[in-house]
């Protein structure tokens, strides 16, 4: 059989529309945005055409956005950038965050903690890791600089209650922070009903080009830099604008959202036949995530006393693209941080499967994954236990 892919979650093929869109400025519109001269003019114009547009589907300000090279560096520019400006201006050392970020989140927390003294408290998660509301009002204080919870989980699949989440934070004049690099493809994304400070987009996850992303950041908001040099973006991210990247980015973050509803309906039929069908015909197998509060895409799970990387690779010999958890996990022999977080005991969680799903996906291939996954199970086990 030829291959399918069912890893939508690591990453999107380029839409067709995006990458015509973007030709122009590899070879005709070439100029550098911070030049002078006509060249310069018109990439500096097609950088603001780009910049409105990505507001517009924000509904934000063209002045709040900031381009990016990607979801994690938007990140590593939100929390780092505001935790320095914070304690600048108030003294306030303290970030909140949880285990089930993605490592552009916990890891820049983490370094943060170890070699600028900053404190990091882990917001407690519930069964399906999720961070209620009530955990963040509990932990916050006046010392608190950012707290940072993403809009959904890229391993599990999980829909955080970022709007409530925000409101706390508001209330308590403390900036917080959301990575929406997982969520833009399918949730809506209006910062005004997110009630968010900032909020990280990446390119990829919605069918536009690798290497690019945005920070929202809203207006007022502090932030130290974390690339220092020329003045571009509004001086908070310096380096000459990836001008057709920028194109591309904006163009499929409006087919994204013009196509949302559209796109919801094609997946989400799928993924219920394979959550339904896998925990009926699986002996040992649990779903990762919330149930109903989830990406439409989107299904993981864990299998008992299964090496999720040995599947993988059955699978991928199978003719099936899938993952183990994140993408940055795959190869990594211990459970995840998302998983162990879950409170799975070890012979679980090593047996974690994510299947996510696109807009090329179609009924035979979940039929065929559906045939295989069951056995390719069994032989793992089999193999574990020799």
């Amino acid at each position: 059989m030829n291959k399918v892919y069912m890893d939508y979650a690591a990453t999107t093929p380029l839409d067709q529309r995006v990458f015509e869109a973007m030709r122009p400025y590899f070879s005709e519109n070439f100029g550098n945005p911070s030049s002078i001269h006509r060249y310069g003019q018109q990439a500096e114009a097609a950088i603001e055409t780009a910049r409105e547009k990505v507001a517009a589907v924000l509904n934000c300000s063209p002045g709040e956005i900031i381009f990016t090279s990607c979801g994690t560096e938007s990140d590593n520019l939100a929390i780092r950038g505001a935790a320095l400006a914070m304690r600048e201006k108030k003294g306030a050392n303290l970030l909140l965050t949880s285990r089930a970020e993605h490592h552009a989140v916990s890891k820049t927390a983490e370094q943060l903690e170890k070699y600028y003294q900053f404190q990091v408290e882990w917001l407690e998660l519930d069964k399906f890791g999720v961070v209620n509301p009530a955990v963040v009002e509990k932990a916050i204080n006046s010392s608190t600089a950012v707290v940072s919870v993403m809009y959904a989980n890229n391993e599990i699949g999980s829909i955080n209650p970022i709007a409530e989440i925000a409101e706390i934070c508001r209330q308590r004049g403390v900036l917080f922070h959301t990575d929406a690099v997982q969520a833009a493809a399918y949730l809506p994304v209006d910062v005004s009903k997110l009630n968010v400070d900032m909020l990280s987009l990446g390119g990829h996850k919605f069918y536009g080009p690798k290497g690019v992303g945005a920070l929202y950041v809203r207006k007022g908001t502090a932030l130290i830099p974390s690339q220092t040099g020329g003045g571009q973006e509004f001086g908070l991210r310096a380096g000459t604008q990836n001008v057709p990247y920028i194109v591309g980015f904006a163009e499929a973050l409006r087919l994204s959202a013009e196509e949302r509803e559209a796109r919801s309906a094609h997946v989400r039929p799928l993924r219920d036949r394979l959550i339904g069908s896998i925990l009926e015909e699986i002996p040992d197998s649990r779903l990762t995530g919330h149930s109903e509060l989830r990406l439409p895409q989107h299904a993981s799970f864990v299998f008992k006393d299964v090496d999720g990387n040995l599947l993988l690779t059955l699978l991928d010999a199978a003719g099936f693209a899938c993952s183990s958890g994140s993408a940055c996990k795959t190869g990594n022999p211990e459970p995840s941080e998302v998983i162990t977080s879950l409170g799975l005991s070890r012979d679980w969680g090593l047996g974690s499967l994510r299947i996510t799903l696109g807009a090329a996906s179609i009924p035979g291939e979940v039929a065929a994954l559906l045939k295989a996954l069951p056995e390719l199970v069994q032989q793992t086990r089999a193999l574990g236990r020799n």
